[in-house]
């Protein structure tokens, strides 16, 4: 692992987002509550927050740092549900990977849970898709 010792205490904010591509059946169903497994995205955001306090478990060189904040974030579309995840630290190195596993996490817990729906008649999932995760904004310092 990189030595961080030296670096300064400081606020850290990351901002990560992604998106699931559903079939707009399964979307309708997360919209009204019909999917068998329970509430899509309360679950979803459980598993978000859970996986960013375990990232260093996850991603080897990870530091474990102090997380103070963790928000997360859904929007609806016709054919896809978006995510964004937003965390805060104290700390000596940024909560990017910590953003970035929970808003990934966030949309593999929404594929689990609407999987049935989604398959075809061979049992595969030829239209879901997970896209363009990344990191939106990463500060460093007072600029939170």
């Amino acid at each position: 692992m990189v030595d961080i010792g030296n670096k300064e205490i400081v606020t850290r904010k990351a901002l990560a987002s992604g998106e699931i591509i559903l079939g707009r059946d399964t979307i309708e169903m997360i919209r009204t509550g019909s999917v068998e497994k329970g509430n899509v995205l309360s679950t979803a955001r459980v598993a978000a927050i859970l996986a960013v306090k375990r990232t260093p478990e996850m991603i080897p060189m990870c530091h474990q740092i102090p997380i103070t904040s963790v928000d997360v974030d859904f929007d609806i579309g016709d054919e896809r549900v978006s995510a964004v995840v937003e965390v805060r630290s104290m700390g000596r190195t940024g909560v990017e990977m910590e953003a970035l596993t929970g808003v990934s996490t966030a949309l593999l817990t929404i594929w689990d849970m609407v999987k049935s729906a989604e398959k075809d008649d061979t049992g595969n999932y030829p239209h879901t898709c997970i896209r363009n995760i990344k990191v939106v904004e990463k500060i460093k310092g007072d600029q939170n």
